[in-house]
Order: C-alpha cells, then structure tokens, then sequence
C-alpha cells in the first residue's frame, strides 16, 4: 500500500510538471491522479509493468490522461 502512494505521488508529481496549470486538489490530487492514471493504463491496455520505473512510466501516462480530462471537463476558468 505504502508502495503504490509513493509510485502514484512521484508519477502525479511528473504528470503535474507536463501538463500546465494547477492540480486539482493540490499534493493529495496529485497522488491521486498519479494513483488513478496507474490504474486507468492497467485496466484499459493491460499494462503489468514489472519494477519501480515501469510503474512510474506507466502511472505518469495514465495521470497526464486524467489531468486533461480534467481539464476538458470542468473548462478553463479565467483569472479575475
């Protein structure tokens, strides 16, 4: 357990560097975005990395995906 949140922070710590703007949720979003994004490239390609840097590949694809989703979904919002 204690695992995959360090893999899902470093990888939603990466995601949040490659996609701009903020992480919704700030350091606990990123963990979690970094933890969904493993898990949504497993389920949808198959992908069973073995090792800490395919886990971290894997989960930093997968959070960048949800990240812009994200972003799709709630819209830009302007600075006012």
């Amino acid at each position: 357990m204690l695992g995959v949140i360090v893999i899902g922070a470093i990888a939603g710590g990466i995601a949040s560097f490659i996609v701009p703007g903020r992480t919704p949720g700030g350091i606990i979003g990123g963990i979690v975005v970094g933890i969904l994004g493993g898990l949504l490239m497993g389920l949808l390609f198959g992908a069973n990395p073995s090792g800490f840097i395919g886990s971290v590949v894997i989960g930093v694809i997968g959070a960048v995906v949800i990240l812009y989703a994200l972003r799709f979904i709630t819209g830009r919002r302007s600075a006012a």
